[in-house]
Order: C-alpha cells, then structure tokens, then sequence
C-alpha cells in the first residue's frame, strides 16, 4: 500500500506515539509534531482517510485512533525494507574498506620493492584477539544461506551454509537481529554452551541455523586460517649472483609464489618478544629453509586493538641494512597514518 508524504508522516507519527504510550492519539498530539506545521482540521481529514484505508481504527466514541492489525503490518514492513537497507549499505561501505585496503598493501609492497631492489611482501593485518562485529544472513535458495561475517578492522568473510533451511525475508531479518544482538562484540572464546543454548532456543525451530552460523563464525576468525599475503620484486633476486643461480633462484621464487614458507616467517616474526619492532634474519636464523643464503628484514605494524600485519624485505645478506631499516620504519609510520584516515 502507497501513502502520499503527508498520510504517511501522519500515519507514523500516530504509530511512534501509540506505541510509546498506549493510548489513543487524537489530532492534537500530532499537530505538535514540528516536521508536519499543519492544523488540527487538516490532520484530521487525514487521520480520516487513513481510518477509511483501515490502517488505523477509533476504539470507542471520542477517543484518538489507535494501529489497525493491517496499520501495523504496513509499519512492520516499511521497517524491515529499512533495516535490510541498512544492512546492504553497511554491506557495501564495508566492501568496498576491504578493496581499498587491498590496493593500498599491494601498492606499499611494489614501491617497498622498487625503492630497495630487493623482493618484498606484506601482510593484510590480522587481530590477535578476533572480535565479531557483525553478522548478515542473505537467503540464496531453499537450500543455501550466505553468512557474511565482520570482524574488527571491517575484515569481511563470506561463508556458504548448505543446508534445507526453510526460512523467508522475515526470519532472516529477526534471526540477524537475535545473532547481532547477542553476539556482537564478542570474541570467540565468549561464546559459550550457556549463550549457545539462550540463542538456539530463541531461534526456535530454526536452531540448526544458529549451530551452522557459529561454526562459520569460529571457522572465519580462527587464527590459522589462511593469511592474505602481497609479494614484489621477486626477479630482483637475479640481480645479486650470489642468489641468482637457478636452483637456488627457483626455491625462493617457489617460495613467493606459494606462499607458505612466507606464511612461516609471518607467523615467527608476529610471535616474537620483539613483535612490534624491526626483526632481523641473517642467513640460518631465518625460520624459511630455503632464505638460508639470504638476510631476511620484517616489521611488524600495528593499528591498534590488537591489529598486527608484518612487511618484509628479503635480499643478499651484503643487503643496506641501514636503508632497509629506515625504509621500514618510515612505512611503519606512514600505515598508522593510513589506516587511522581511513
């Protein structure tokens, strides 16, 4: 049902009103509204086209009006169109915080890489205790749900729950309120059986859903998932013949191209005494076996909360190590200032 601005504004204002009070609104009371600046006859020729319409009904003689059955279901509606709104813009903004975040990492390493002639890499920071943010179920067919899920620093995953569901908008909107609700703010290690059990029962019959939601929440901000790491200037590898020979090349090559050995060396430097400071690798003291024959640099940058990422630069061990260290601690700086714009 469409209703032109002025039914409209009316008929929320008697809505907002009723259920604030629970009593009868009578056109007085809404003529103080000060976004309407219309009379008392106006509104009440109004009220009367939307009584006429059913949304609203007069409970006895004399008395203001009061929600229909039908008046409520038109505001249950218009609110569940606005949260999902809502819901897609922050969907959206997040989104798109994500892909900035992205370019920017994959632009500091390739410049990292072409101001030091030596092959680089970072990492998307990771928390080091994950707190959820935010939950949004989306229906994909009768058979799959989509589970977007945000952690602190707006990190977004996206998990596919396969499963006979049989839910509508409707209950997706209050299962998403009752996840956020509850959940929001909380680390993993918060969500215990009891809570378990108060949300499953809440949701009903559908507590099958609630089981699949938090195994993909634990699932996404476990800290052995899989890290997003940027790498550049592998090839500058070739430059210094101490590296360059091909068996040695291809095995570093490999290295930044799989990305495990790199994950590795992440993972050392973020669990060093000394982890938010420049860590310094010469030949065996590097964890990766095959940066024996290299000098390996890392910092580890930090955005607050627990946020960490680390950037490296790996090169011969006859590498600037003042240069190296300097450009560093210049980027160190140079991303708490991006990343507290952004």
């Amino acid at each position: 049902m469409q209703l032109d601005g002025r039914k409209w504004k009316i008929f929320y204002a008697i809505i907002k009103t009723y259920l604030e009070t629970g009593e009868p609104v009578g056109s007085r009371t809404i003529s103080k509204y000060a976004d309407l600046n219309l009379s008392s006859a106006t509104i009440r020729n109004e009220m009367a086209d939307l009584e006429e319409m059913g949304l609203i009904i007069q409970p006895h003689t004399s008395a203001g009006r009061i929600p229909s059955d039908k008046g409520y279901r038109l505001y249950v509606d218009y609110l569940m169109e606005q949260k999902q709104q809502e819901v897609k813009e922050q969907q959206e903004l997040l989104i798109q915080k994500q892909d900035k975040m992205e370019s920017l990492l994959k632009q500091v390493v390739r410049v990292l890489a072409n101001s030091t002639n030596y092959a680089t890499m970072i990492s998307a920071p990771r928390y080091h205790t994950t707190k959820l943010k935010f939950i949004q179920l989306s229906i994909i067919d009768e058979d799959q749900l989509l589970a977007i899920i945000v952690t602190e620093g707006n990190l977004v995953k996206n998990r596919m729950l396969n499963f006979h569901h049989g839910l509508n908008s409707e209950m997706i909107l209050k299962l998403n309120i009752l996840l956020n609700t509850s959940l929001t703010g909380l680390a993993i290690e918060q969500i215990n059986l009891s809570l378990i059990t108060k949300l499953k029962e809440q949701a009903g019959i559908h507590s099958e859903v609630i089981s699949k939601v938090l195994d993909a929440v634990a699932d996404a901000i476990q800290m052995n998932e899989d890290m997003e790491i940027y790498t550049s200037g592998a090839t500058n590898i070739f430059k210094y013949p101490e590296l360059s020979d091909s068996e040695r090349a291809s095995e570093l090559i490999s290295a930044f191209e799989e990305k495990k050995e790199l994950a590795a060396l992440i993972n050392e430097s973020l669990d060093s005494e000394n982890s938010t400071g420049i860590q310094v690798y010469i030949g065996n003291e590097t964890p990766v076996q095959t940066m024996r024959d290299c000098s390996v640099v890392t910092a580890t940058y930090e955005l607050g909360a627990g946020i960490q990422g680390t950037v490296g630069i790996i090169g011969p061990k006859r590498m600037d190590y003042e240069k190296v260290v300097d450009s560093l601690k210049t980027l160190k700086s140079q991303l708490d200032t991006i990343f507290d714009r952004e």
